[in-house]
């Protein structure tokens, strides 16, 4: 690693020879895994995943670039480049700067499904694709279709916000998949000239910058492995090096992680998809220089995260704004981000550490981030995404990028086109090996071809896991040989849910104990960073049973996680639970699971596509007489990863374990029965907020649904209420928004009350002063009037934007 003296002055590591890279090709990681092309697949659980995946969310991701241009981007530069008329006449580009790398997910995807499944038609296609992004590629080897379509002239002047390195990673990443799956040259050829043009530009003694989106460093690694060329790899370790180092370049701050140097990182912060590309490229470039410096700051990383910054459902990104970490312990449920492609980033990264470091803590967040916080991001149809992933719902938001259910496409559609090549690669994940040793990471059933130093090894799963802790495993070695098959323990199977004290399992008595076989007789191995390690002369048809014990679990967090306190989750096995209104009379949030409740587990195939719930008694809490009453219900928790599949409504995660945490619901009000409009509402706020009856804690209260009129501005706007009858009313309370310090919405310059009588619009008379107050409700009494309609009619304060938390309205 090409230390920078800031860095060697924090750490006081020592500088390492600039050529760390081993001249006979890379050194690697300690572990190796076994290509997902290697590994067959046959789950009744990931089956149909995979095939969904080839069958629907392939060609629907390439249908939607068509269909917003992504790919004719590439078609008009490539005919501007090739001497046509300007852009202006072709049409200008379309979309965000960085939407050419969606298209390269795609294909890296559509690659990952030829790999496993052959396809002529598919394959016609990628090269008729890969035809039009080699037209649009400039002689020097230069390729963005943005940049050529928009601004030739400002190439390489933007790298924090305009993401041409990261997405010349994604072409990376892709070429090496599209070659790997057909043996043609054609992406990778484009790749690699791209490749060489960065690195005419970017490298000591050149420019120095780095991307604001890290990717480029993880394709970069690929291309060299793929290559041979040790230029690429150290291009990457180049980046990674430049990241902090002020001394060089202007830092863009800890939203892009370049706030410090990376080996001094401690602490994850800023974007998290942006975080875990890096701490995935960094994990690449020290699995090939072996430098301590990476390795140190990179576990002190993992340890933040898992240890203070991690969901249950093992999702980053705590905050909408910046789609970022929070800090320590801030886990929110309801305003969790928990972007599908942090999921991602996080899973790409935990196996990073276990190839690295060969310890089953990593595949044990890695699998938590697979059966929940990843798969919980597509449909059971493979056509509908979420972008955030949150732990609570109250079933009125719309917290999907301005939908309250899974969205078939985003203006920004990183998740989409990221889940169309994780889910084929998952088989990647499962096995991993030395010289002299099989790793068993995942339960999948399904067969494998494990090459080790002396011997070649076909392992075959018989399985229904994650359904069932039953797992078979026949050994078929090339020939009788001593080697070593390891298998994880999972830490959800041994009384812990993560390799923390971030969350912890509360006593139960229905724990059973681990047991393996060898040919029918148990053994007791040693158990080596969470690995089973069974050493043995092996046979053809030796077969080894393994069983985990699948209790029913209840979660608890660390007790500074302030939104869970009171609150426990379900847990059985990898799957997390959650309840939905679908199954609780349209709501839940007034339900409370007691911690004696009993609870029994129950498979059922005809629900969400065949799942396990867990069924027990819960109680509700009921308003009536000033006080409140308990209700006794049946409690049906469903896995996390398939809710809002029977439409939307309110869900939770984290369930009150005691009736009085729970929230009961408020006796129904002239507001909270009316119809709600608006003149205008930004897409994912709700005209709903106004009467759901959700107190707020202040003005600039994130955490409940809000009505805004952005992104209007200094505007005369509107709400109101349609009465279910004429009603007599005299008194209205209104908490407005104002998000000073965040976002552009402020108190209203003025307002005033109108009411309906006939076809018009009258301003109710002797109204009291129309408060504009933050942090209260602002009341307004007047003379009574009998109405069917009322009306908030609001002046913007010029410049800014407006909006409301809560509207109470009394006779």
């Amino acid at each position: 690693m090409n230390v920078a003296g800031a860095s060697v002055a924090i750490l006081g590591a020592a500088i390492v020879c600039a050529d760390a890279f081993p001249a006979d090709g890379p050194s690697g990681y300690r572990l190796r895994p076994v290509p997902f092309t290697d590994v067959k697949i046959e789950s009744e659980f990931w089956s149909p995943r995979l095939e969904t995946n080839r069958r629907t969310t392939v060609p629907f991701v390439f249908e939607q670039c068509e269909k917003t241009g992504r790919i004719s981007n590439f078609a008009r530069a490539g005919h501007v480049r090739h001497g046509g008329t300007d852009a202006t006449e072709q049409g200008a580009h379309q979309g965000y700067c960085f939407n050419d790398s969606d298209v390269y997910k795609a294909i890296e995807g559509a690659s990952y499904s030829l790999s496993l499944y052959p396809d002529a038609a598919l394959e016609k296609y990628l090269d008729e694709l890969i035809a039009k992004i080699a037209s649009a590629q400039q002689p020097n080897g230069y390729l963005n279709s943005y940049y050529e379509l928009t601004a030739p002239d400002k190439k390489w002047t933007d790298l924090r916000n305009k993401h041409e390195l990261y997405c010349a990673g994604h072409l990376f990443e892709a070429a090496v998949a599209h070659h790997r799956a057909t043996g043609k040259r054609n992406l990778l050829d484009v790749a690699v000239k791209f490749a060489d043009h960065i690195d005419s530009v970017f490298g000591p003694g050149k420019r120095s910058d780095v991307p604001g989106h890290e990717e480029i460093e993880i394709g970069l690694v690929k291309l060299h492995h793929l290559t041979g060329e040790r230029r690429y790899a150290k291009l990457a370790e180049f980046f990674l090096d430049q990241r902090g180092d002020a001394s060089r370049r202007e830092i863009y701050g800890d939203y892009c992680q370049d706030h410090q140097p990376v080996i001094a990182q401690k602490k994850a912060v800023g974007h998290a998809v942006r975080a875990g590309y890096l701490y995935s490229g960094m994990a690449d470039v020290a699995a090939l220089t072996g430098e301590p410096a990476y390795i140190k700051a990179l576990d002190a990383l993992w340890d933040d995260v898992v240890s203070k910054k991690l969901y249950i459902t093992g999702g980053i990104g705590a905050r909408r704004a910046g789609e970022a970490f929070g800090d320590a312990y801030e886990l929110p449920n309801q305003s969790a981000y928990s972007e599908t492609c942090g999921a991602i980033a996080n899973a790409l990264w935990n196996h990073r550490m276990l190839l690295l470091h060969g310890d089953a803590k990593y595949a044990d967040v890695l699998e938590r981030v697979i059966y929940n916080g990843f798969l919980s991001g597509v449909s059971l149809s493979g056509d509908r995404f979420f972008y955030p992933n949150p732990l609570a719902a109250d079933g009125i938001s719309n917290f999907n990028q301005g939908q309250p259910e899974r969205a078939p496409w985003f203006a920004c559609a990183c998740c989409p086109v990221n889940v169309v090549r994780f889910v084929p690669s998952i088989a990647g994940y499962i096995y991993a090996h030395d010289d002299d040793s099989v790793f068993v990471n995942l339960y999948i059933a399904g067969a494998a071809t494990v090459q080790l130093k002396n011997n070649a090894v076909r392992l075959t799963q018989q399985t229904r896991y994650p359904w069932d802790g039953a797992v078979k495993i026949n050994v078929e070695p090339q020939r009788d040989g001593e080697f070593e098959i390891k298998l994880r323990i999972p830490g959800w199977a041994t009384g812990s849910p993560l390799p923390s004290d971030l969350y912890r399992y509360l006593p139960s008595h229905a724990d059973g104990k681990v047991s393996i076989s060898v040919n029918g007789e148990m053994i007791h191995p040693p158990v080596e960073r969470g690995f089973a390690k069974i050493a043995r002369n092996w046979h053809a048809g030796d077969v080894i049973e393994l069983n985990l014990p699948m209790p029913i679990r209840r979660v608890v967090s660390h007790a500074r996680v302030e939104s869970n306190a009171g609150r426990m989750a379900l847990e059985r096995g990898p799957i997390l639970y959650c309840i939905e209104a679908a199954d609780h009379g349209g709501r839940v949030r007034d339900i409370a699971l007691p911690d004696d409740a009993a609870l029994t587990a129950e498979h059922r195939a005809d629900l969400l596509g065949g799942v396990t719930v867990i069924r027990g008694m819960g109680r509700r809490k009921v308003y009536g007489n000033r006080t409140f009453r308990l209700e006794p219900l049946s409690l049906t928790a469903i896995p996390y990863y398939a809710w809002n599949h029977r439409g939307y409504g309110e869900m939770r995660v984290w369930l009150p374990r005691t009736v009085e945490a729970a929230e009961a619901l408020p006796t129904p009000t002239i507001a909270s029965t009316s119809r709600v409009s608006a003149s205008h509402v930004w897409r994912t706020d709700t005209t709903a907020a106004l009467n759901d009856q959700r107190e707020p804690g202040s003005s600039i209260d994130h955490s409940i649904p809000r009505l805004t009129w952005w992104d209007h501005l200094g505007t005369k706007e509107w709400v109101q209420y349609e009465f279910e009858k004429p009603t007599r009313v005299s008194r209205a309370e209104i908490y407005w928004f104002d998000d000073t310090g965040r976002g552009q919405c402020r108190l209203p310059k003025s307002w005033r009350l109108l009411y309906r009588t006939g076809d018009e619009w009258k301003p109710v008379s002797g109204a009291s002063a129309y408060a504009t107050e933050a942090d209260r409700y602002n009341t307004v009494t007047f003379d009574p009037v009998e109405t069917t309609d009322l009306r908030i009619e609001v002046q913007l304060r010029e410049g800014f934007s407006g909006g409301i938390l809560e509207w109470r309205v009394h006779e």
